[in-house]
């Protein structure tokens, strides 16, 4: 039995108790739209509507999610609680883009290229830097071998806050110090890795959204020397979003879709707010997977993310 698997039953009673809060509020709005009704009619469905949208699933991925169920009820509206709650978890479990590492065999595997180079890209304060940290310590466990490159050098204190998870993941750090260029600590951290044979880089950026004709030059320049290092490089750029702030973080998913090409998604602070539903609507709209998403404040508190688990999580067993 692999290590995933071993961590199979914490990782679901982690994954229950960090959305607990969206549950609750979900479960609770459903059981009363459907308290002694014995089919799904249209008034039904449009109550289910307000439901989604107020759960920060959003407009859009809400009207695919209602359109779907109405495709499924049409031939036949008797249908209790249980079974539209069960029609619900397979359309929204369908609409989810798969991750292609959600099966602990596919985290696992060995990466064609080496050093694999992961470029981590969000806003400040959606918990980027803890989020590599805790990356790395996820890629550790699998035996890998990871370098951090403190690459925003930007804001005050970010290098500091990256030094300290690496000591925690007890990987190795490149750092140039604040206001270096970035795109030469990341051409050093992919350098090095090479140079040392390590199997996974993970690049840290800047998040200044506010200016995005600069950021957008800047991520250029770091993907452009990576690609000098090693073919390909970044081969992934993730996008970390703080869950918590709901819609908010889908217009910065949006705003950074702009800047740069993301291939993965990151959604943090899950366990602290009732609006987990985002998770669904960000991946449906934008057609981008959600690779990971942070269940608490430990370091082993990143998971993989398993879109049948988040579901069955999300809607109860």
């Amino acid at each position: 039995m692999g290590w995933l698997d071993k961590l199979g039953l914490k990782k679901k009673e982690k994954l229950d108790k960090g959305v607990e809060k969206s549950r609750e509020g979900l479960l609770q709005k459903l059981g009363k739209t459907l308290v002694g009704k014995d089919h799904v009619d249209a008034g039904v469905l449009d109550e289910l509507e307000q439901i989604l949208i107020s759960s920060d699933v959003g407009v859009n991925t809400t009207i695919e999610i209602i359109e779907r169920i109405e495709n499924r009820v049409s031939t036949d509206k008797y249908m209790n609680q249980e079974e539209l709650n069960r029609i619900l978890r397979e359309e929204i479990i369908a609409l989810l883009k798969e991750n292609p590492d959600e099966k602990p065999a596919e985290f696992d595997a060995e990466f064609p290229v080496k050093p694999h180079v992961v470029m981590i890209v969000g806003v400040n304060g959606v918990g980027k830097t803890t989020t590599i940290g805790k990356l790395a310590h996820l890629y550790k466990q699998t035996g890998k071998k990871v370098m951090l490159g403190a690459g925003d050098t930007f804001r005050a204190g970010a290098v500091n806050q990256l030094r300290i998870w690496s000591e925690r993941a007890d990987v190795p750090l490149i750092e140039q110090g604040q206001n270096a260029d970035p795109a030469a600590v990341a051409y050093d951290t992919v350098e090095a890795a090479k140079a040392r044979g390590a199997d996974v880089a993970l690049i840290d950026t800047a998040g200044r959204l506010h200016n995005k004709k600069s950021l957008m030059e800047e991520l250029r320049k770091i993907k452009r020397v990576m690609g000098k290092v090693v073919d390909d490089a970044p081969h992934e750029v993730l996008l970390v979003l703080d869950a918590s702030t709901g819609q908010n973080a889908m217009q910065q998913a949006h705003a950074f879709t702009e800047v740069v090409d993301i291939t993965g998604l990151v959604l943090t602070k899950l366990d602290g707010t009732a609006k987990g539903g985002i998770v669904l609507g960000i991946s449906n709209e934008l057609k981008v997977p959600v690779k990971y998403i942070g269940v608490g404040e430990k370091i082993e508190d990143l998971q993989i993310f398993d879109r049948e688990a988040f579901v069955n999580a999300l809607f109860g067993e």
